[in-house]
């Protein structure tokens, strides 16, 4: 299918926010889009891998609830605790009075994406790659109207553009919104957990199969390991990647700045390294450590690194050349191209995936509206979507950084001055007393759901 001329939404975009919005102005019986991604199928790689359950009830909203819980995997337990030791666990099975999702979805963000592209072809609606954005202006005709010109010389007439296209967003940049860290916090650059590594991986022992998902605390690092579902050996062989038989597990670990930048997809001795020092003592191959059965990583499926770092866009809704008059073409912006953050506490792919869906009720809405109303009277229903969009960024910005600063705490020999006990021993003394209280349990469940910032 060829690339229309013109068209009434052009979504830029085809991850998980871009997916998701598509199918969202589809249920809400509109059908007047196009959706482009830059890249071609098959070469997204990523970072998140779980759903909560306030994005569960927004996709069931959208008829796309039900396929995902199919491709994933529920998950009503993790730990948090020292290499030997567990200290505090959310009660997640106390959602169930609040929602029919009590759990936590343990699914990769490629599954995801090839799951809402799916649902999307079933509709007839393809994603057209790979397309660069490298120009935005005012269409000269109808300034109401905006010109996105590809990389390969194609322009596409369209009323309004939606900024699905991740953190280094060419629609956010070229339609000129900031974006930077709401929040600076001093030590944020300092924090143990600066720099991370995730990757997946498989290990040499069927003994891990029964692991319980969790997060391991260090006086230098936090490290995590989690079993992934069977859907991504399934996902990884109809990309034509080397067949995976073993379960794989995803792993993540921060690394102390002291130690040098991390290196580019690191390799395995690299991310064995990271296991035997800050994991739990039962993934260990280091006979010292785990005498019992020392664990190998076998294979690496996948590896990268990153920095934790928070930004927000100064404005999620504007209109092309806003300062030359109010009724240039819409730019709407929307998961990452709207806002990052750090993976603590596994929100921002959840936080994208509701920007999309309640995108899709509101900006059919002010179509409608447009049809009526004069555009600074329809405008109101976005700028009321933006509005609300930004505060449970800013929320969820803090929420992680509230993490962060828990897991990456630097270590100090003492506490205190006056007593010498050692930062990681009052940190895992305060989490196992915090442990101990039903009320705290929930209160973080709660929390990490996202029930209360939809």
């Amino acid at each position: 299918m060829s690339l229309p001329s013109r068209t009434t939404v052009l979504i830029v975009g085809a991850g998980p926010a871009g997916l998701a919005a598509a199918l969202s102005l589809l249920h809400h019986g509109f059908h007047d889009f196009v959706i482009v991604d830059a890249i071609s199928q098959g070469q997204n790689s990523s970072r998140a891998a779980v759903i909560h359950a306030a994005t569960l009830e927004a996709l069931d909203t959208i008829g796309c609830g039900d396929e995902m819980i199919s491709q994933g995997t529920k998950s009503t337990a993790f730990n948090i605790g020292t290499r030997s030791t567990k200290l505090i666990s959310p009660h997640i099975e106390s959602l169930k009075p609040y929602t029919r999702h009590p759990y936590v979805l343990i699914i990769p963000q490629s599954v995801t994406e090839r799951t809402l592209e799916k649902r999307l072809a079933s509709f007839g609606v393809i994603v057209h790659r790979p397309l660069k954005v490298v120009g935005l202006s005012r269409n000269t005709e109808n300034p109401q109207f905006s010109d996105v010109t590809f990389e390969d010389g194609k322009v596409i007439t369209t009323k309004y553009v939606i900024g699905a296209d991740g953190a280094r967003s060419v629609v956010r940049s070229m339609a000129g919104i900031g974006f930077s860290d709401p929040t600076t916090v001093e030590g944020d650059a300092d924090n143990n957990l600066a720099q991370m590594i995730l990757a997946d991986v498989t290990f040499d022992t069927t003994d891990t199969d029964n692991l319980t998902p969790g997060f391991t605390l260090s006086p230098k690092s936090l490290f995590f390991c989690f079993p992934l579902p069977s859907s991504l050996n399934k996902s990884l062989a109809a990309e034509g990647q080397v067949p995976v038989s073993e379960i794989i597990y995803r792993i993540g670990c921060g690394v102390p700045s002291e130690e040098g930048e991390i290196p580019h997809s690191p390799p395995k001795e690299y991310l064995q390294n990271l296991v035997n020092r800050f994991g739990q003592y039962y993934l260990a191959s280091d006979p010292a450590i785990n005498p019992n059965k020392p664990v190998c990583i076998k294979d690496v499926v996948w590896s990268s690194r990153f920095r934790n770092h928070a930004s927000i866009a100064d404005i999620t809704f504007t209109r092309l050349g806003a300062g030359e008059s109010d009724e240039g073409g819409a730019i709407l912006l929307i998961g990452d191209a709207a806002h990052i953050h750090s993976p603590a506490g596994g929100q921002g792919m959840n936080l994208g995936l509701r920007d999309a869906i309640f995108l899709g009720e509101a900006l059919t809405k002010h179509i409608r509206a447009t049809e009526t109303d004069p555009l600074s009277k329809a405008d109101a229903i976005l700028r009321e979507f933006a509005t609300t969009r930004h505060a449970r960024a800013l929320e969820v910005i803090k929420f992680t950084k509230r993490i962060l600063s828990v897991g990456g705490m630097k270590y100090r020999e003492r506490m205190f001055w006056w007593c010498p006990i050692d930062s990681a021993t009052v940190r895992a003394w305060m989490l196992w007393v915090l442990g101990s209280i039903p009320l705290v349990q929930r209160k973080m469940a709660w929390e990490l759901s996202g029930l209360g910032r939809r």
